[in-house]
């Protein structure tokens, strides 16, 4: 059963007190001051309903929760008051350890997870940590190795001594780590989830809409958006990832009752997509959402180009980014692809001000993926900020445990974890369209599979 505690609300305010942070480490004009801003904090609510059944709410605005604590060296007077060899001194002091494992090299590699996490900590810190508690992040290179990802996770689990994992990314690692995760009682914020254990497993819960749940909601746009009658799939050949692809077709075809017109989901990951791609043609297909990473959109829009071919080709968030734009040009023109958080191309959104600004003083590209470190990080110092008493991998633990679903701004539906055996929280996206190199964001409104 969940328990709800007013610690765990103060994860709304956390959002508020980024802006403010920012405005004071920079040293430009309050936005009150200041006559050119365009639009309000971006906002959000938090509920958490207490034992005795009251309501505690707050506003959010902007991410990165910070803590507003100043850091007092302790005197010589201080330290003769204080008892010697005192442990609750010691662990007052000591540095919170946090962890990430992420595919950082191989055939794909998601940096910008963890390095948005990395500048959301370095944020709370300057501003004098948790209590007064700096964050030490530990980040780990699973190499698109198994073997790797399981001694990554050894290491930060067993000899670092992690409280918690936040900001990962990888296309494996929850798969290979899940079960030593709940062995040792270690819980993760995933920032980009990927293989589908990730959001069918009660230690991880990911910030993201994660690939099978955005085929789902792709498809649906497709079919019922779009208006495709033919509309077809493809997806790599990935060891584990076949029953998760039917699920995703499956959720589709229990929505809307309608069935694919081809699927192929034995693609080759570094193999040549052009009889893929003809075969779609040659289907009949008015619109085929394919599972893909970036440099795949790349080559299927061009192929599509050379070939003559009219099929509209629509995608997830690893194709969606400022290099696979100018990469293809107009070449590009009409493919479409989810969007697991507010679309980053949209300048004037307002939920995605701090976001940008922390990520440009922190020089990290801007990317969706950098949108999920970025929210696993505040999501997990809001947290943090939460807990009464000591921080230990217990009581971050229980404090998972405790958390009720928050609305973050960044999503179209709540994030949540909580007790449970499996959790997938965000099950929606917005969609963006190339057009002569630029994205256009097509849905204002979240699309989510009825």
């Amino acid at each position: 059963m969940l328990k709800s505690t007013k610690p765990i609300a103060r994860i709304a305010l956390a959002i508020a007190a980024a802006v403010l942070t920012l405005a004071a480490c920079s040293g430009d004009s309050s936005p009150a001051d200041s006559e050119d801003q365009d639009g309000p904090a971006p906002t959000a609510t938090a509920s958490t309903t207490d034992s005795d059944g009251s309501d505690d709410s707050s506003e959010l605005a902007g991410a990165a929760p910070t803590s507003t604590q100043e850091t007092t060296a302790t005197t010589a007077a201080d330290a003769d008051d204080a008892p010697e060899d005192s442990d609750d001194a010691a662990a007052s002091t000591e540095p919170i350890k946090l962890g990430a494992i992420s595919t950082l090299t191989g055939p794909a590699s998601f940096p910008e997870s963890h390095s948005a996490a990395q500048a959301v900590f370095d944020r709370v810190n300057a501003a004098g940590g948790i209590n007064g508690r700096m964050i030490e992040y530990f980040v780990e290179d699973d190499g698109f190795d198994p073997a790797l990802a399981a001694q990554g996770a050894r290491r930060l689990g067993d000899e670092t001594g992690v409280a918690a994992m936040v900001g990962s990314a990888s296309v494996l690692e929850c798969a290979v780590n899940a079960q030593y995760y709940a062995e040792v009682g270690l819980f993760a914020i995933q920032g980009t989830g990927i293989d589908p254990v990730c959001f069918a497993t009660s230690n991880i819960s990911p910030v993201n809409t994660g690939p099978f749940f955005s085929d789902a909601v792709a498809l649906f746009y497709a079919s019922e958006e779009l208006g495709a009658e033919n509309v077809c799939f493809g997806a790599f050949d990935v060891p584990g990832f076949g029953p998760a692809y039917d699920a995703a077709v499956a959720e589709w075809t229990a929505a809307t009752g309608k069935k694919l017109t081809y699927s192929d989901t034995a693609l080759i990951f570094d193999g040549d997509l052009t009889p893929f791609m003809l075969e779609l043609e040659s289907a009949g297909c008015d619109a085929a959402v394919v599972q893909a990473n970036d440099f795949h959109y790349v080559a299927m829009m061009q192929i599509r180009e050379a070939q003559g071919l009219d099929v509209r080709i629509l995608g997830l968030t690893s194709g969606y980014t400022t290099a696979v734009a100018e990469q293809l040009g107009s070449v590009g023109n009409g493919l479409i692809l989810a969007s697991e958080f507010e679309p980053f191309t949209d300048t004037d959104s307002a939920v995605l001000r701090d976001w940008r600004q922390l990520m440009d003083e922190a020089g990290v590209p801007q990317t969706s993926f950098a949108e999920g470190g970025y929210l696993a990080a505040t999501i997990m110092v809001g947290v943090l900020e939460g807990i009464d008493g000591e921080i230990t991998r217990e009581s971050v633990a229980q404090a998972l445990l405790n958390f009720l679903p928050i609305e973050t701004g960044m999503t179209g539906t709540p994030y949540a974890f909580g007790e449970g055996t499996a959790h997938g929280s965000n099950r929606a996206a917005k969609f963006v369209e190339l057009v002569d190199g630029q994205w256009v964001v097509r849905t204002p409104q979240w699309i989510v599979v009825p």
